[in-house]
């Protein structure tokens, strides 16, 4: 079974096929997330990066709440008109196989997590994201995103990428150190994984059940989901 992997992102939307193994068929591609994200908007560019593309079934990581391959919540895509949108049953009939979606941090999570104990995966890109997975298992709709870190700001408006560029890369670090503080005591979990693309700008030290994963180190997320 060939699996084809969906990466939405708020700025790149990102497509790759992997063997039953994990390993991958054909490297990744991307192309923008359009300007106007609405679900057709987003489906023609899945649409486009699967051109000529052989696969069997689809899988993809989604940035925002999602339930049963339900999309309630887009806030990183900018556009209210992802509420209730069954986003499985859309990639289905567009691309004519069988598709599952998940949030993103979940999908990333699952190509990286060991098996063991309660292990985390938060992820740093145009917003804030995390799963959570017991002994394998993902513990699905934990979304941190939204819930507030500060008085009057949420995890995504402290850490999301517009507070990167407005606070700077070292306020914003700072701000990461601590928020990794409250994460480690709230969750007190086994293995706290960190992904995402402004993961790079992490330059303090971190304990030993701390590691920062690359996509590529997640790409099988994408087999994962269907096992």
């Amino acid at each position: 079974m060939v699996t084809l992997s969906i990466d939405i992102g708020g700025s790149h939307i990102k497509t790759s096929t992997l063997d039953e193994n994990g390993k991958l068929i054909a490297p990744y591609n991307k192309l923008e997330t359009p300007a106007h994200a609405t679900p057709g908007a987003v489906i023609t560019v899945i649409e486009k990066l699967a051109q000529g593309l052989a696969f069997d079934r689809i899988s993809a990581g989604f940035p925002g709440y999602v339930r049963d391959g339900i999309v309630y919540t887009a806030p990183n895509l900018g556009n209210s008109a992802w509420h209730k949108i069954n986003f499985s049953q859309l990639l289905s009939e567009s691309l004519g196989k069988p598709a599952r979606v998940v949030n993103d941090a979940d999908l990333l999570g699952l190509g990286v997590i060991s098996g063991k104990g309660l292990e985390m995966m938060i992820t740093l890109g145009t917003g804030f994201g995390t799963a959570l997975y017991l002994d394998g298992k993902l513990l699905p709709h934990l979304e941190l995103a939204h819930h507030p870190i500060k008085k009057k700001k949420t995890y995504d408006e402290y850490l999301g990428e517009e507070a990167r560029k407005h606070k700077g890369n070292k306020k914003w670090v700072k701000r990461l150190e601590y928020a990794l503080e409250i994460i480690k005591t709230v969750f007190n979990y086994d293995t706290l994984y960190i992904g995402g693309g402004n993961a790079r700008f992490i330059d303090f030290s971190l304990a030993g059940n701390i590691k920062i994963v690359t996509n590529m180190e997640g790409i099988d997320g994408g087999v994962m989901l269907w096992k």
